[in-house]
C-alpha cells in the first residue's frame, strides 16, 4: 500500500509539473506573440525641385534721372508726373538768353567772314558754332526714350545748379532684376530658363519670368563669397507690382518631378522580384523600385501615395540608429535622409 501511494504521488507530481510547464510555455508563447508589434510604412509623395533660389528687387526696363546739365533759372516745365513722353520730347527748359545771344552774334560774324575772311577762318567759326548750339541744347532736359514721368519736382522760376535732380522717367514695358548666384551654380544656368517670382506685395500667385544673361566674370561680396550677377526679366506682370518692389524667386534648372518613396523595409523579394503587402487588405503586389538613399526606395510601379504597407524585412541596428537620429530634424535630399538627384534642388513632401 505504501509503495502504491508513493507511486501515485509521483505520478500526480509529474502531471502537475507537466501542466505547469505547459502553462508556462503557452504563456511565454502568448507573451512573445503579443510583443511582436506589427510594423507598417506609408508610401509618400515627394516633390523634387531642381532650382536656384534668388532674391532681390525689380527695376524698370529703362530709367532716366532728370537733371540740369548747367546752372540757371527754369523758364518752362512742359510735363507733369504721370505723363507719357516720347524720345526727344523737351521736358523743361532753363533760361538760354545768353546762349541765344552768343549764337546770333556768332552767326553775324560768320556772315562778315564769308565776305572778307579766309576759308580757314570760316571753317573754324563753323566748328565754334557747333559748340554754341550744344550750349543751347544743354539748357533743356530731354527724354532719352519713350516712357512715363514717374516723378517731377520742379517749377517755373526755380533756380537749378548743374546736376540737380528734378525727376525720373521710367519705361515699364518689362521689369528686370540682377540677382546673385553662387559660383557653384553658374554652370547650371541657361538663357531662357524659367524663373518664378513671389512678391510680398502680390498675394494672388506666382509671377513668371526668365533668365536673360550673366557676365563672363564673377564678383566677390563683402562676405568673401564669389557670385555672379544674373539678369532676369519679367515681360508680363500684374499692375500691383511696381519698380523697386522686393521678391524671392526660383530659377528652374529642370522641371519639377514627383516621386513615390517608402522605407526599403516595406519591400520583400521573391525569386529576386520585389513585392509589397497592403496592410489593410493583405494583398501581395509586385512592384518596381529603385534605390533612393540608404533607407528608402523610389517606387516606380505598383503602389499609390498614402498606401500603408507591411514590413517585410527588419532594419539593421545601424539602420535603426539612422532612423532614430533623423527623426525631428530637417532632412535635405529626400525622405529619411535619402539623397536626391544631382542639381542642387530641394525635395518636399
Amino acid at each position: 500500500m505504501a509503495v502504491k501511494k508513493i507511486v501515485k504521488g509521483i505520478i500526480i507530481t509529474v502531471v502537475v509539473l507537466a501542466v505547469i510547464a505547459g502553462a508556462l510555455i503557452g504563456l511565454r508563447f502568448f507573451l512573445n506573440r503579443g510583443s511582436e508589434e506589427v510594423v507598417t510604412y506609408q508610401v509618400k509623395k515627394e516633390t523634387y525641385e531642381n532650382v536656384i533660389e534668388i532674391s532681390g528687387t525689380v527695376a524698370a526696363a529703362q530709367e532716366q534721372t532728370l537733371q540740369a546739365l548747367s546752372a540757371g533759372t527754369v523758364m518752362g516745365v512742359y510735363v507733369k508726373a504721370g505723363d507719357h513722353v516720347k524720345k526727344g520730347d523737351v521736358l523743361l527748359k532753363l533760361d538760354d538768353t545768353s546762349e541765344q545771344y552768343n549764337l546770333a552774334k556768332h552767326d553775324y560774324d560768320m556772315d562778315k567772314t564769308r565776305i572778307t575772311g579766309s576759308a580757314k577762318e570760316l571753317k573754324l567759326m563753323q566748328t565754334q558754332r557747333l559748340s554754341l548750339l550744344q550750349k543751347i541744347a544743354d539748357r533743356k532736359v530731354v527724354a532719352t526714350f519713350d516712357g512715363i514721368i514717374a516723378d517731377l519736382d520742379v517749377a517755373v522760376g526755380d533756380s537749378l545748379e548743374a546736376k540737380d535732380k528734378v525727376g525720373t522717367i521710367v519705361n515699364t514695358d518689362y521689369l528686370t532684376a540682377d540677382v546673385e548666384v553662387a559660383e557653384t551654380d553658374v554652370s547650371k544656368l541657361k538663357v531662357g530658363q524659367n524663373v518664378d517670382f513671389t512678391f510680398s506685395a502680390y498675394e494672388k500667385g506666382v509671377v513668371h519670368g526668365y533668365v536673360v544673361s550673366w557676365p563672363a566674370i564673377g564678383e566677390i561680396t563683402s562676405r568673401g563669397a564669389t557670385i555672379v550677377k544674373v539678369r532676369v526679366r519679367i515681360d508680363e506682370y500684374p499692375e500691383e507690382i511696381l519698380p523697386n518692389f522686393s521678391f524671392t524667386g526660383k530659377i528652374q534648372i529642370s522641371p519639377t518631378e514627383e516621386y513615390l518613396v517608402v522605407e526599403r523595409y516595406a519591400i520583400g523579394y521573391e525569386d529576386k522580384e520585389p513585392f509589397v503587402v497592403n496592410a489593410k487588405t493583405g494583398e501581395k503586389k509586385s512592384v518596381k523600385v529603385q534605390p533612393y538613399g540608404r533607407e528608402y526606395v523610389k517606387v516606380l510601379e505598383g503602389v499609390e501615395s498614402g498606401e500603408v504597407l507591411l514590413q517585410q524585412t527588419k532594419p539593421t541596428v545601424s539602420g535603426m540608429n539612422r532612423n532614430r537620429n533623423s527623426q525631428g530634424g530637417n532632412r535635405q535630399g529626400g525622405a529619411g535622409g535619402g539623397m536626391p538627384p544631382m542639381g542642387g534642388g530641394m525635395p518636399r513632401f
